[in-house]
This record gives C-alpha cells, sequence and structure tokens, in this order.
C-alpha cells in the first residue's frame, strides 16, 4: 500500500459528482479501494459534543445497519476530537486508523479505516489529506440536504432548541493565523435563549454575546491572539436581550 501521487483532485471531483447525500460515500469507497481497507467510515459529532454519529460505513461487505451513535467519554474518539491528532492501533481485525475530520478548528467529525496492515507515512498523509478534504465536502453538501444537520442531532431537539442553534455562527470555531476563536453553550441541553455571534473584516474581529436575562448565563466565549498577529482592533458587544 502506498499513498503515492496525490489523489484529492480526483477526489473532490467524484465528490461533485455524486448527489451530495451520497459524497461522504463516495470518499469512503475511494479509500476503501486506494489502501485496500475492510472498513472506512466517518464519524460526524454531534451538536452536545458528547456522542459521535457513525454516519457513513464503506466495507468489503456491505451491512445495511441504522447510524450507530458511540458515547465518546473515555473513548479514542474523545482522544482525536480534543487532541486534533492522528491515531493509530493495532487490532484483531488489522491496523485501525483515526483522524480528526476539522476546518479551521471547527471539529465535523472524525474518519475511520481498518487497514489490513501498518500503514507507511505517505498513507497515513493520503488519510490525512482526505479527511481535510473531506471537512470541506460535508460543509459545501451540507447546503443541500438535512443528513448531516440530522447527524448531529443524537436526540431530537426541543423546538426552542432548534430555533436557538439556527441563531448561533455556523461554525462556533475560527481558527486563522491572526487568532483562536472558540464559543459553547454550557450545558448544551439548556440553551436559555443564550446566543453569541461573530464577523471579521480585514483587520478587525468582531464578537457579540447576548443572553435572555442576567442568572442565565450559559454562553463562553474564547479568543486567543496569535503574537505574530500584526492585527490591533476587536469590538466585544455584550449585554441582555
Amino acid at each position: 500500500m502506498s499513498g503515492g501521487q496525490s489523489a484529492l483532485p480526483r477526489l473532490l471531483t467524484a465528490a461533485e459528482t455524486a448527489a451530495p447525500v451520497a459524497a461522504v460515500d463516495v470518499v469512503a469507497e475511494d479509500l476503501r479501494r486506494r489502501f485496500e481497507a475492510t472498513k472506512v467510515s466517518f464519524l460526524i459529532l454531534d451538536l452536545t459534543g458528547k456522542t459521535v454519529v457513525r454516519l457513513s460505513s464503506a466495507e468489503a461487505v456491505e451491512g445495511g445497519r441504522e447510524a450507530e451513535r458511540i458515547p465518546m467519554f473515555g473513548s479514542v474518539y474523545e482522544e482525536v476530537i480534543y487532541t486534533q491528532r492522528l491515531y493509530q492501533e493495532a487490532s484483531s481485525q488489522g491496523q485501525r486508523v483515526i483522524v480528526p475530520v476539522t476546518n479551521r478548528g471547527d471539529a465535523i467529525g472524525l474518519l475511520e479505516l481498518l487497514l489490513p496492515a501498518a500503514p507507511c507515512e505517505d498513507v497515513l498523509e493520503a488519510v490525512g489529506e482526505a479527511a481535510h478534504a473531506l471537512a470541506y465536502i460535508v460543509i459545501a453538501n451540507g447546503r443541500f440536504t438535512d443528513l448531516y444537520t440530522w447527524g448531529k442531532r443524537s436526540r431530537p431537539p426541543t423546538l426552542a432548541a432548534e430555533i436557538q442553534y439556527q441563531l448561533l455562527p455556523p461554525s462556533l470555531s475560527c481558527e486563522a493565523a491572526q487568532f483562536t476563536l472558540c464559543g459553547s453553550l454550557e450545558p448544551s441541553e439548556d440553551l436559555s435563549g443564550d446566543t453569541f455571534d461573530y464577523t471579521l473584516d480585514r483587520d478587525t474581529l468582531h464578537v457579540g454575546v447576548r443572553w435572555p436575562s442576567p442568572g442565565t448565563r450559559v454562553v463562553q466565549v474564547v479568543v486567543c491572539w496569535s503574537r505574530r498577529s500584526e492585527w490591533t482592533n476587536w469590538s466585544t458587544s455584550c449585554g441582555v436581550l
């Protein structure tokens, strides 16, 4: 097995040609064939950050199972999500490889492969490249199908919670050379009408935080500036709705 020359252009073309709901399946099947993998899966991270859902799976023998929901606490999935580093281990079924699927610091999910033998560096690099591309594929195709939207909901949200989620930024994190921003709602099951938003100009980061009434704040927003950043401007807006 070897990664060989980058197959990224061909992979992106195949994903774009497929129906939006099948784009992830195309990537999984491509990786399975290229690296003779026994299984390739895409696991999407749910909105609470506590569960991953096996949204797509390419196997040598298709199982036809329903989506598998896996609690992350204490698992290798949690380790990869929080460290954003590749994980691999030998198992009785082959070599297990898990890589993060992330876009600008926004953890979308995981790409998991079961390979027949320990992969070389070229293969690991190719898998990481495919995972990076998969993040863009999921974001782009999310405009055309609810598959990824529902995959992020490990359990049906209330109407109020769903409305509140729609008011949040499409990405709760943004990582750039100048700064890293991360926002969250804790506890995630009790939104309470709290919200935040951010936007970028060429040299300014604008951040806004709102909550419905005093004492119900569950919004957490953290911004870290790079020491090498030339940006000197940012604005904040906080208050009760």
